[in-house]
């Protein structure tokens, strides 16, 4: 098939574009090793290369950024990925400055600029003292008294 001849080199960068477009959905850095494999190609031909050793580098290309470079994008990607609490989770450790008594039995503080219930799983705190959130427990937060550092 005479039809791409001379234009081989377009052929391939057009499948490593499509490899690029599916990497995008996998995010997995699999098809993004095989486009430079087909970049690889692409080049060999643009030199003028017969198709067949086109698709030698392709696959030489390909298997060597999935040997090397892969796995260290990987460990790059994963590494770099700190874990972030959400939600409730987020608030555990926080300060809060109560609003009311908070006693074992309930009270309020505003946390994060929200009021919210809360209560001590011992002493009473008063109102205007600075509590740290211990746990949520549904949506309230059980609070211990601050305390204070170097004091």
């Amino acid at each position: 098939m005479h039809v791409f001849e001379g234009h081989a080199w377009m052929v391939w960068l057009g499948v490593a574009l499509v490899l690029v477009a599916i990497e995008t959905l996998t995010v997995d850095f699999t098809f993004l090793m095989l486009a430079g494999g087909a970049a690889g190609a692409a080049v060999a031909a643009a030199f003028g290369a017969p198709p067949a050793v086109q698709a030698v580098v392709a696959a030489l290309v390909a298997v060597a950024l999935l040997a090397v470079v892969r796995p260290w994008l990987r460990s790059r990607f994963q590494a770099s990925s700190p874990t972030q609490l959400m939600g409730t989770a987020a608030h555990v450790g926080r300060s809060a400055v109560a609003l009311d008594r908070v006693t074992p039995e309930g009270g309020q503080v505003k946390l994060a600029g929200e009021t919210w219930s809360a209560r001590t799983l011992g002493d009473s705190i008063e109102p205007g003292e600075e509590v740290v959130v211990d746990s949520i427990d549904g949506a309230t937060a059980i609070v211990s008294r601050a305390h204070l550092v170097g004091g």
